[in-house]
């Protein structure tokens, strides 16, 4: 495990679990949910890159440019390849002192039939941390792109989630985005409103404006920004469980599906980043 600290903020990282984050703490106290001890899945994090992709593709199976790719499943029961290469591979450390941290990933073509570089960057800040993502296209052909972030908050009593939107995306009962629904739908995140009671939430929300807040009774607020291109926000709260995830994406769930999907094309020695902050207040 790798550690950077400043003052009372420490993070964590664990990169051999895709490049994950271990743990976030600000004076003893769990901004991230922690890692499980001795974990080999980045699942079981505190928070993992989403790279070069976001979300589910339906059965692996996309054209781009002419060229029909299949990728393989890589979730345990599911047919539908999600997230990228990155959080199911070993990152390594590059740097890590003085309150920040460089980690990288080398994909050499495989079923995703590009080489690429990605890269994560940490800087503490007094109560919080800023994460870059960047994806570089080294293969000698244009790559399609769409970066993540997929961070675990800890589910306090009474929490609340605020997050301007301006719709969302229903799903199937395979998790895939079916039809886009304007406006309010179950909970009322631009509104502010409790994270129980709902049952199962694992929907894209559109029209994000890159700030979200979680609230609970009597603890600290918790912040999280996001870059521009993180026009989508995925709010995943699993009944039963003691976390919830609240997604910063610069791509929607079937990224090469129709429409708008926030995905753009890196020609060869091209990049993309996008960043994220989480806070405590």
């Amino acid at each position: 495990m790798t550690v950077i600290d400043k003052g009372q903020a420490s993070l964590s990282f664990v990169p051999e679990v895709g490049g994950a984050v271990s743990g976030f703490t600000v004076g003893g106290r769990d901004v991230l949910r922690p890692a499980a001890a001795g974990t080999s899945d980045a699942l079981m994090t505190a928070c993992f890159p989403l790279v070069p992709f976001c979300n589910r593709i339906p059965h692996g199976r996309f054209v781009f440019e002419g060229r029909e790719v299949v990728l393989p499943p890589n979730l345990a029961g599911h047919p539908h390849p999600l997230h990228g290469q990155g959080w199911r591979s070993a990152w390594t450390v590059e740097h890590a002192a003085d309150g920040e941290a460089l980690l990288s990933y080398q994909h050499a073509p495989d079923a995703w039939p590009w080489a690429y570089r990605a890269e994560q960057r940490f800087h503490l800040l007094d109560s919080g941390f800023r994460a870059q993502l960047t994806v570089i296209n080294t293969s000698d052909t244009a790559m399609p792109a769409g970066l993540g972030f997929h961070p675990y908050f800890p589910r306090r009593p009474g929490e609340t989630l605020t997050a301007a939107n301006d719709g969302v995306w229903l799903i199937d009962t395979e998790v895939l985005p079916t039809e886009h629904h304007p406006g309010p739908w179950e909970a009322d995140w631009a509104a502010g409103a409790a994270v129980e009671g709902h049952g199962l939430i694992d929907h894209c929300y559109t029209g994000w404006d890159q700030r979200a807040v979680l609230r609970a009774p009597g603890r600290p607020e918790t912040v999280i920004t996001a870059s521009p291109e993180c026009r989508w926000l995925h709010v995943y709260v699993p009944p039963g469980e003691d976390f919830l995830c609240v997604e910063p994406c610069a791509s929607r769930p079937n990224p090469f599906g129709e429409g708008d999907t926030g995905m753009v094309v890196l020609q060869p020695g091209e990049s993309r980043s996008i960043w994220m902050e989480i806070a405590t207040a």
